[in-house]
């Protein structure tokens, strides 16, 4: 994704303090490009669903603006609005109603049309046509959730904020829904997801932020993050238990086990010399032989999980 996309939602010192006093967001600034997957990381409480909620319209902040595609959210708020989709977490839907019917009255709730060539369209990219005419009620979870997301595209909104898409659906219906994403994003549409499944963030955003405790603690291109804060490890089953690390070894980032048997060596990937041969070279002199070796590599739930904890 490159740098020159221009910003699609700008958030600038954005606050929410509850009647409770609890700080639910504290001075956040964020800009989201026209056509990316943005993927919104964090633990339970840490202020997605907030932050969501004031860009969509839905809470009120203490201090702070939000502009989505061109309009002040309060003080152009209808406008704002339409420019965006919110898929909800919870699967609520008018049971009763057809698929066809629950998406063209979500269509009419923003003033817009009947469009019945576009409800079409949405329907069929969600390969939900052939159910047009089910009641909701007699639809699976993941066919639900589809009808959300058709009801979210109903008024042909730029941008599309996704909780949780894939919460409580199998392996198989995640990945359909990674495509259909993908999809969406190549026609136009700027994707926003918040998602537990760090696999999901980084198999599909662009850029991934962390936030924790109400505070932004980074945003960053998936790949350069992958590359800034991604290990590697050497693993080394050793032929003969250590006691400890030779001397001669001490000052090489290794860590050895508990019993001796495995000796770990972490080195940067993306560096021009991983220090490996050194190593074996080092290994050799002291006499220290293994049976096996093997690398591993950190993948961004470790990141994630070693971000929060220095948060």
């Amino acid at each position: 994704m490159a740098d020159v996309a221009p910003p699609i939602v700008t958030v600038t010192g954005l606050s929410k303090t509850y009647a409770s006093g609890f700080n639910a967001l504290k001075k956040v600034d964020l800009t989201i490009r026209r056509g990316e997957i943005f993927a919104l990381l964090g633990p339970n409480g840490a202020g997605k669903t907030t932050l969501i909620g004031i860009i969509c319209g839905l809470v009120n902040a203490s201090e702070g603006t939000v502009v989505a595609d061109g309009h002040d959210i309060v003080r152009d708020f209808r406008a704002a609005r339409m420019k965006i989709g919110l898929v909800p977490q919870e699967l609520s839907t008018d049971a009763f109603e057809t698929v066809w019917s629950t998406v063209t009255f979500s269509r009419g709730l923003f003033g817009k049309r009947k469009n019945p060539a576009h409800i079409e369209k949405v329907l069929r990219a969600l390969s939900l046509w052939d159910k047009k005419d089910s009641k909701i009620m007699t639809l699976s979870g993941g066919m639900k959730r589809r009808v959300l997301i058709a009801k979210a595209l109903s008024h042909e909104p730029t941008i599309l904020f996704l909780d949780e898409p894939t919460a409580g659906v199998d392996v198989a219906l995640r990945h359909d829904m990674w495509k259909m994403v993908r999809e969406l994003r190549e026609s136009g549409v700027t994707i926003i997801l918040t998602t537990h499944y760090i696999e999901e963030a980084q198999e599909m955003a662009d850029r991934i932020g962390v936030i924790n405790k109400g505070e932004l603690i980074l945003v960053e291109d998936t790949a350069a993050l992958m590359r800034k804060l991604g290990k590697r490890q050497l693993v080394l089953q050793l032929a003969r238990p250590l006691a400890q690390i030779p001397d001669a070894l001490a000052q090489l980032p290794l860590e050895l086990s508990t019993d001796g048997a495995v000796l770990t060596y972490t080195f940067d990937a993306q560096g021009e010399a991983t220090g490996i041969a050194g190593l074996l070279k080092l290994l050799g002199e002291q006499g220290v032989e293994f049976k096996d070796l093997h690398t591993t590599e950190s993948t961004l739930e470790d990141i994630f999980v070693t971000l929060v904890k220095g948060a």
